[in-house]
């Protein structure tokens, strides 16, 4: 099985606040993203989190509206780093160095990124702080 990544150790990769790739996988549906019902975690694969990164880059360089930068990003990974315009825009995109980037970004996150606790949280019967 893949590994599968968190949406904090994923905010950490891609240097965004935690609350902004939260509410993108909200809002937006990105291929290679499990969500499940309410109160499961969401696992994000290597794919969805390039995609995810390639968003990012193009809301930040470009100025797209986050549902139009989704969509380029997938054309562009699916034509192996090329996006043409209808109006003549080229973008190009080396999508093996971006991709290697962006997993030596994860393998740095994995090692600072908090490790979700699970289970129901500890109750503190005498209600003082210890």
């Amino acid at each position: 099985m893949p590994r599968a990544y968190t949406v904090a150790t994923a905010a950490l990769a891609l240097r965004m606040p935690v609350k902004w790739v939260d509410n993108i996988l909200s809002h937006h549906k990105i291929g290679g993203i499990r969500q499940e019902r309410q109160g499961i975690a969401r696992r994000l694969s290597v794919e969805g989190l390039l995609t995810l990164a390639l968003a990012a880059l193009l809301i930040h360089e470009l100025g797209l509206s986050t549902r139009r930068a989704i969509t380029v990003a997938d054309e562009i990974i699916k034509s192996e780093g090329r996006y043409s315009g209808r109006q003549g825009l080229t973008v190009e995109i080396d999508i093996p160095a971006f991709q290697s980037g962006l997993l030596e970004q994860l393998e740095a996150a994995v090692e600072m990124a908090p490790v979700p606790r699970r289970g129901r949280p500890p109750t503190n019967k005498t209600g003082r702080l210890d």
